[in-house]
Protein backbone atom coordinates (compact mmCIF):
# COMPACT_ATOMS: atom_id res chain seq x y z
CA UNK A 1 0.00 0.00 0.00
CA UNK A 2 2.85 2.37 0.83
CA UNK A 3 4.44 1.81 -2.55
CA UNK A 4 1.17 2.65 -4.31
CA UNK A 5 0.80 5.89 -2.33
CA UNK A 6 4.43 6.83 -3.04
CA UNK A 7 3.90 6.25 -6.77
CA UNK A 8 0.71 8.32 -6.75
CA UNK A 9 2.43 11.16 -4.88
CA UNK A 10 5.31 11.19 -7.37
CA UNK A 11 3.00 11.21 -10.41
CA UNK A 12 0.21 13.53 -9.28
CA UNK A 13 1.83 16.90 -10.12
CA UNK A 14 3.15 15.91 -13.58
CA UNK A 15 -0.24 14.35 -14.35
CA UNK A 16 -2.13 17.49 -13.34
CA UNK A 17 0.19 19.70 -15.39
CA UNK A 18 -0.22 17.42 -18.41
CA UNK A 19 -4.00 17.44 -18.09
CA UNK A 20 -4.05 21.25 -17.90
CA UNK A 21 -1.82 21.57 -20.97
CA UNK A 22 -3.81 19.02 -22.99
CA UNK A 23 -7.10 20.70 -22.02
CA UNK A 24 -5.63 24.07 -23.00
CA UNK A 25 -4.53 22.70 -26.39
CA UNK A 26 -8.00 21.24 -26.99
CA UNK A 27 -9.63 24.59 -26.12
CA UNK A 28 -6.97 26.42 -28.22
CA UNK A 29 -5.77 28.53 -25.28
CA UNK A 30 -2.27 30.03 -25.29
CA UNK A 31 -1.15 28.38 -22.03
CA UNK A 32 2.29 30.01 -22.03
CA UNK A 33 0.90 33.54 -22.45
CA UNK A 34 -1.66 32.93 -19.70
CA UNK A 35 1.05 31.50 -17.45
CA UNK A 36 3.34 34.50 -17.92
CA UNK A 37 0.45 36.92 -17.40
CA UNK A 38 -0.41 35.14 -14.14
CA UNK A 39 3.23 35.27 -13.07
CA UNK A 40 3.29 39.04 -13.66
CA UNK A 41 0.14 39.47 -11.61
CA UNK A 42 1.58 37.28 -8.83
CA UNK A 43 4.71 39.43 -8.71
CA UNK A 44 2.62 42.60 -8.42
CA UNK A 45 0.63 41.07 -5.57
CA UNK A 46 3.84 40.06 -3.80
CA UNK A 47 5.10 43.63 -3.98
CA UNK A 48 1.80 44.95 -2.55
CA UNK A 49 1.80 42.58 0.46
CA UNK A 50 5.42 43.11 1.53
CA UNK A 51 4.54 45.89 4.03
CA UNK A 52 1.95 43.65 5.69
CA UNK A 53 4.39 40.75 5.94
CA UNK A 54 7.07 43.00 7.44
CA UNK A 55 4.54 44.22 10.04
CA UNK A 56 3.58 40.67 11.03
CA UNK A 57 7.21 39.50 11.25
CA UNK A 58 8.12 42.56 13.32
CA UNK A 59 5.24 41.97 15.73
CA UNK A 60 6.19 38.32 16.24
CA UNK A 61 9.86 39.21 16.74
CA UNK A 62 8.94 41.90 19.27
CA UNK A 63 6.71 39.53 21.26
CA UNK A 64 9.39 36.83 21.35
CA UNK A 65 12.28 39.22 22.10
CA UNK A 66 10.39 41.04 24.86
CA UNK A 67 9.62 37.79 26.64
CA UNK A 68 5.88 38.52 26.62
CA UNK A 69 5.00 35.08 25.31
CA UNK A 70 7.16 33.27 27.89
CA UNK A 71 5.84 35.53 30.67
CA UNK A 72 2.26 34.63 29.75
CA UNK A 73 3.14 30.93 29.63
CA UNK A 74 4.70 31.13 33.10
CA UNK A 75 1.72 33.07 34.47
CA UNK A 76 -0.73 30.45 33.18
CA UNK A 77 1.39 27.41 34.08
CA UNK A 78 -0.65 26.38 37.17
CA UNK A 79 -4.10 26.58 35.54
CA UNK A 80 -2.77 24.71 32.53
CA UNK A 81 -1.38 21.90 34.68
CA UNK A 82 -4.78 21.58 36.36
CA UNK A 83 -6.33 21.12 32.90
CA UNK A 84 -3.55 18.66 31.90
CA UNK A 85 -2.25 21.00 29.19
CA UNK A 86 1.55 21.08 28.86
CA UNK A 87 2.95 24.60 29.36
CA UNK A 88 5.02 24.23 26.17
CA UNK A 89 1.81 23.93 24.20
CA UNK A 90 0.60 27.34 25.41
CA UNK A 91 3.44 29.11 23.63
CA UNK A 92 2.46 27.25 20.48
CA UNK A 93 -1.20 28.24 20.95
CA UNK A 94 -0.25 31.92 21.24
CA UNK A 95 2.07 32.04 18.25
CA UNK A 96 -0.10 29.93 15.94
CA UNK A 97 -2.35 32.84 14.99
CA UNK A 98 0.66 35.06 14.29
CA UNK A 99 3.25 33.07 12.41
CA UNK A 100 3.46 29.63 10.86
CA UNK A 101 7.26 29.54 10.85
CA UNK A 102 7.48 30.56 14.52
CA UNK A 103 4.91 27.89 15.35
CA UNK A 104 6.84 25.21 13.47
CA UNK A 105 10.01 26.22 15.30
CA UNK A 106 8.24 25.93 18.66
CA UNK A 107 6.67 22.63 17.60
CA UNK A 108 10.11 21.28 16.67
CA UNK A 109 11.42 22.30 20.10
CA UNK A 110 8.50 20.55 21.79
CA UNK A 111 9.09 17.35 19.83
CA UNK A 112 12.86 17.44 20.43
CA UNK A 113 12.45 18.18 24.15
CA UNK A 114 9.48 15.98 25.01
CA UNK A 115 9.81 13.22 22.44
CA UNK A 116 7.73 12.27 19.45
CA UNK A 117 5.31 10.07 21.39
CA UNK A 118 4.78 12.50 24.28
CA UNK A 119 1.38 13.98 25.01
CA UNK A 120 2.80 17.49 24.53
CA UNK A 121 4.02 16.61 21.01
CA UNK A 122 0.74 14.96 20.05
CA UNK A 123 -1.36 17.83 21.41
CA UNK A 124 0.87 20.37 19.68
CA UNK A 125 0.61 18.50 16.37
CA UNK A 126 -3.18 18.48 16.55
CA UNK A 127 -3.26 22.19 17.46
CA UNK A 128 -1.04 23.04 14.49
CA UNK A 129 -3.38 21.10 12.23
CA UNK A 130 -6.60 22.51 13.66
CA UNK A 131 -5.79 26.21 13.70
CA UNK A 132 -4.62 28.82 11.21
CA UNK A 133 -2.09 31.62 10.99
CA UNK A 134 -4.94 34.13 11.12
CA UNK A 135 -2.98 37.36 11.12
CA UNK A 136 -0.64 36.17 8.37
CA UNK A 137 -3.61 35.15 6.21
CA UNK A 138 -5.32 38.47 6.81
CA UNK A 139 -2.16 40.40 6.01
CA UNK A 140 -1.46 38.48 2.82
CA UNK A 141 -4.91 37.99 1.36
CA UNK A 142 -6.59 41.17 2.53
CA UNK A 143 -3.46 43.18 1.82
CA UNK A 144 -3.15 41.80 -1.69
CA UNK A 145 -6.58 43.09 -2.69
CA UNK A 146 -6.49 46.26 -0.62
CA UNK A 147 -9.11 45.54 2.05
CA UNK A 148 -8.59 47.91 4.97
CA UNK A 149 -11.53 47.07 7.26
CA UNK A 150 -10.67 43.69 8.78
CA UNK A 151 -12.38 43.94 12.16
CA UNK A 152 -14.96 41.19 11.70
CA UNK A 153 -12.53 38.94 9.86
CA UNK A 154 -10.01 39.26 12.72
CA UNK A 155 -12.64 38.39 15.33
CA UNK A 156 -13.93 35.47 13.26
CA UNK A 157 -10.41 34.17 12.67
CA UNK A 158 -9.46 34.37 16.34
CA UNK A 159 -12.72 32.69 17.34
CA UNK A 160 -12.09 29.89 14.83
CA UNK A 161 -8.56 29.46 16.20
CA UNK A 162 -9.86 29.27 19.78
CA UNK A 163 -12.50 26.71 18.82
CA UNK A 164 -9.88 24.65 16.97
CA UNK A 165 -7.52 24.75 19.96
CA UNK A 166 -10.27 23.85 22.45
CA UNK A 167 -11.43 21.00 20.22
CA UNK A 168 -7.84 19.78 19.89
CA UNK A 169 -7.45 19.76 23.68
CA UNK A 170 -10.66 17.79 24.25
CA UNK A 171 -9.97 15.31 21.45
CA UNK A 172 -6.37 14.74 22.55
CA UNK A 173 -7.46 14.23 26.15
CA UNK A 174 -10.01 11.65 25.02
CA UNK A 175 -7.67 9.85 22.61
CA UNK A 176 -4.19 10.11 24.15
CA UNK A 177 -4.72 10.28 27.92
Amino acid sequence: MTEILNTISILIIPTLISIILIFGMIKKVDCYANFTEGAKEGFNIAVRIIPYLVAIMTAVAMLRASGAIEWLANALCSPLEALQIPADSLILMITRSLSGSATLGIFSDIVNTSGVDSYAAKLSAVIVGSSETTFYVLAVYFGSIGIKKMRHAVLTGILADLIGIIAAIFICRAVFL
